[in-house]
């Protein structure tokens, strides 16, 4: 399969939430999903994509990663999402996606790239253990959300 990872831009938020949406329904939460497209582009600042483009156009995969500190080790990426449309799975779009944004981790000199995946998404933990990711079942999230 031809695929192509570039950076994302404007023009792609609407195909990028649409997986996002996607991702959501995956991971059983779709109605957690509050982004759009105008919040996104005023928000553009803070985050990077790089999708997966098949030949014909069409974005397939994509990756949302930002910079952050980690106080133990220092400057590092933080990968938010990492998703790949399902029937596209397998063709290494997902591993090119990875590759890609660690390759973005070593330009900006990062000690760490740091990401989360669900304890049952065993599809998920098996390509990260096949690729050396080491994992932490240890740590347990902690999410605020300010009222409004």
């Amino acid at each position: 399969m031809n695929f192509k990872i570039r950076q994302a831009t404007g023009k792609d938020f609407e195909a990028v939430l649409g997986l996002i949406k996607e991702l959501a329904l995956f991971e059983k939460a779709p109605e957690k999903v509050t982004n759009t497209v105008e919040q996104m582009q005023e928000e553009k600042d803070f985050f990077e994509i790089l999708v997966a483009e098949k030949s014909d156009g069409e974005i397939v995969g994509f990756a949302l990663f930002y910079p952050v500190y980690y106080t133990w080790v220092g400057k590092s990426l933080y990968l938010d999402d990492l998703y790949v449309k399902e029937k596209y799975r397998g063709n290494g779009i997902g591993k090119a996606l990875l590759d890609a944004v660690l390759n973005k981790a070593r330009e900006m000199n990062a000690k760490r790239v740091r990401w989360q995946v669900l304890s049952w998404n065993k599809p998920a933990i098996e390509f990260y253990k096949k690729l050396g990711v080491e994992l932490d079942d240890e740590w347990i999230n902690c999410d605020y959300y300010p009222p409004d």
